[in-house]
């Protein structure tokens, strides 16, 4: 009696891939306003009863292919393995953008990246509710991270900055891609390694000067008589 339920189950997952991958690929190409539900019905040779079924309707679809997206972007599981790792600090920062620019690098460029870019470029409503829910648990990973390294608490205002600091030529290299006319064009043409070793240098220097900056802040603002000692 169970087979055919697991039977099912299986066809049923394989179908929503299929259309989770060409919905991707269309919202890729020609971006999400401008593709038909026929479209993405038709390349995942499907009806279009199914896309309701599976995803609630065209709205559900978008989104889920945003999360896909950003789950192979910078995925929560690996994330959460790499802030626990045994790793020195830095050296888990590095391996982060190692990550990171090995996606920006790839050829060719998967859909999930050029969905992401399509939708940080031009927002919609869509891009908030995946702050919510996908973004913000990483954000505090990536903070705890960073405050390993630099000691700055998490919860400080300065560490906001330095995170902000550190993932933007990320996100740069992840949006922009190889066609960003540009600058880009120019990084793109260095090695993947190359571009890593110069963005973790150059955002190690960066906290490295920000922390030592903090520690000279609190132990000034420590002394008796600092204003924040009053």
């Amino acid at each position: 009696m169970n087979k055919p339920a697991r039977g099912l189950r299986s066809d049923g997952e394989a179908t929503k891939t299929r259309i989770l991958e060409a919905a991707g690929e269309l919202f890729a190409t020609t971006g999400y306003a401008e593709t038909p539900n026929k479209a993405i019905a038709a390349l995942a040779q499907v009806d279009l009863a199914s896309l309701n079924y599976h995803f609630g309707n065209r709205s559900g679809l978008y989104q889920a292919v945003l999360t896909e997206s950003y789950g192979q972007v910078l995925g929560l599981a690996n994330l959460k393995q790499l802030v626990g790792s045994e790793l020195a600090p830095a050296s888990k920062l590095r391996a982060l953008i190692e990550q990171l620019v090995g996606h920006a690098t790839q050829e060719p460029q998967a859909w999930q990246l050029r969905v992401l870019a399509r939708e940080m470029l031009a927002p919609t409503s869509h891009l908030q509710t995946l702050f919510q829910n996908e973004a913000q648990p990483k954000v505090a990973l990536l903070r705890r991270m960073l405050s390993e390294i630099t000691q700055i608490p998490a919860e400080d205002p300065a560490l906001t900055r330095c995170l902000l600091c550190v993932i933007a030529p990320c996100l740069m290299l992840l949006v922009g891609g190889r066609s960003f006319p540009g600058p880009l064009q120019e990084v793109f043409q260095m090695s993947s390694q190359a571009i890593a070793s110069h963005l973790y240098h150059f955002a190690m220097g960066g906290l490295g000067a920000i922390s030592r900056e903090y520690a000279k802040q609190a132990k000034t603002s420590s002394k008796p008589g600092s204003p924040t000692t009053r």
